[in-house]
């Protein structure tokens, strides 16, 4: 089995994904500072969901066989490919991972706050394959007259190896530290909104994960489904 990866990435920014989890204001009232943790968790938790991150990742799966002939003859070992036995295929594989912050938990523990200034850990990203196509009307592929099509079953098997592939290829992408910056990006603007300075917020989150640890973060949309 041989596999080829090509990345066609993007990535979103959600600079107005908070914007309807803030306090409504006049057009002339100053924000003023949530004076107490409680209120301002439950502004946080409003936002629910928020996405940072998403990237289109393109995959081509190919795979070849032959029948091959083996034995001896004269004390002699052989391995032949038999004329007109081979099949070849090349099936290309469309999928969409997003990342997002679950503010849904988020909690007093995730908030210290020293008289002005405001330290915020959010919670660890996660990271969901919201969709997987093959991309039928792009397949190639040879079968020798000799041998039988490609059958619904091993083109099944071949698009989870793809969806598998991808999976294992996210860590690379750096879309968890995207996530991270984005989601830093679009919250220290609502904390403002809420009353802090600027340079009295910070915002960061619990560790950095491995490239192991990234892959069994990842979801696939009926996953994310039944956690849910």
């Amino acid at each position: 089995m041989m596999n080829r990866l090509y990345f066609n990435f993007l990535i979103v920014f959600a600079a107005l994904a908070v914007a309807g989890c803030s306090r409504k204001q006049t057009p002339r009232q100053q924000p003023e500072s949530v004076d107490t943790i409680p209120m301002l968790v439950m502004q946080v938790q409003k936002c629910s969901r928020l996405y940072t991150a998403e990237y289109k990742m393109h995959k081509i799966i190919t795979h070849d066989d032959e029948i091959r002939m083996k034995g001896k003859f004269l004390n002699q070992d052989y391995d032949v490919a038999l004329p007109m036995g081979s099949r070849k295929i090349a099936i290309p594989i469309d999928a969409t991972v997003k990342a997002y912050i679950d503010l849904s938990s988020f909690s007093e523990k995730n908030v210290r706050r020293v008289g002005d200034k405001i330290d915020v850990t959010l919670p660890d990203p996660r990271i969901e394959m919201t969709s997987s196509r093959i991309n039928h009307g792009e397949i190639r592929k040879y079968v020798a007259l000799t041998r039988q099509n490609f059958s619904d079953k091993e083109m099944a098997g071949y698009e989870q190896q793809g969806r598998q592939a991808i999976i294992n290829d996210i860590p690379q992408t750096g879309i968890m530290e995207m996530a991270k910056e984005s989601a830093a990006r679009v919250m220290v603007p609502f904390f403002v909104g809420m009353g802090f300075n600027e340079k009295d917020i910070t915002i960061s989150f619990r560790k950095d994960f491995s490239g192991n640890e990234i892959k069994k973060m990842i979801t696939t949309a009926s996953e994310a489904e039944r956690i849910e």
